[in-house]
């Protein structure tokens, strides 16, 4: 079992602990970088990044889906698309875990009932606080809507930068990748897809 190291001066609030193990793993990578993880700067190091890694991936910690749990049914008879578009996120590449920052467009064409804006954003937020490639992040955002709202449509648009490609391999930097998933009446109905786009900025 892995010794815990307690509250320390980075850790003022008394979060959990990061466990010794973790530590020396970033300490190792510290080292095999080429710098020295006992000196000065980096002696409080392995504990920040823990903690930072724990924030970044704390979407493992959560179901997306609870969001979408309260819908509204008062709706006035409205039916057309809802849409949340430049909804910005960060996620980190599972190839090298390198940040992806981006921005999010979700739509969807509710059926008889909607849900409170920002659980839009929320479900976005939740898968892309995991490791992640871009397009599994859209297609996952696209399937929960679609499963736990069941609308007419579902249309996620995503575009994003990669630094495992703009700061190391390649080192492109300026290069935006997008993606998209659509369901429903915006994969079926061409005028309906063509009107959701528009609606993006697309």
């Amino acid at each position: 079992m892995s010794s815990l190291v307690g509250p320390d001066e980075d850790n003022p609030l008394g979060k959990p602990p990061v466990p010794e193990d973790v530590q020396d793993a970033i300490r190792t990578l510290i080292r095999w970088a080429g710098d020295d993880p006992a000196r000065e700067g980096l002696v409080d190091t392995p504990k920040r990044v823990a903690r930072a890694w724990m924030e970044y991936c704390q979407g493992y910690q959560e179901d997306p889906a609870i969001h979408l749990s309260r819908v509204f049914e008062e709706v006035g008879g409205y039916d057309e698309v809802v849409l949340l578009k430049d909804i910005p996120f960060q996620s980190h590449c599972e190839h090298h875990m390198a940040p992806i920052i981006g921005k999010a467009a979700i739509a969807y064409l509710p059926r008889d009932h909607v849900v409170g804006i920002s659980k839009l954003a929320r479900v976005l937020h939740g898968y892309a606080r995991r490791l992640q490639i871009q397009e599994r992040l859209t297609a996952e955002v696209a399937q929960c809507i679609w499963d736990n709202l069941k609308p007419h449509g579902v249309a996620v648009v995503i575009e994003a930068s990669h630094a495992c490609m703009t700061a190391r391999g390649v080192r492109t930097p300026g290069v935006g990748m997008t993606t998209s998933r659509m369901m429903g009446t915006f994969l079926k109905d061409e005028r309906s897809r063509k009107e959701v786009l528009s609606l993006m900025g697309y």
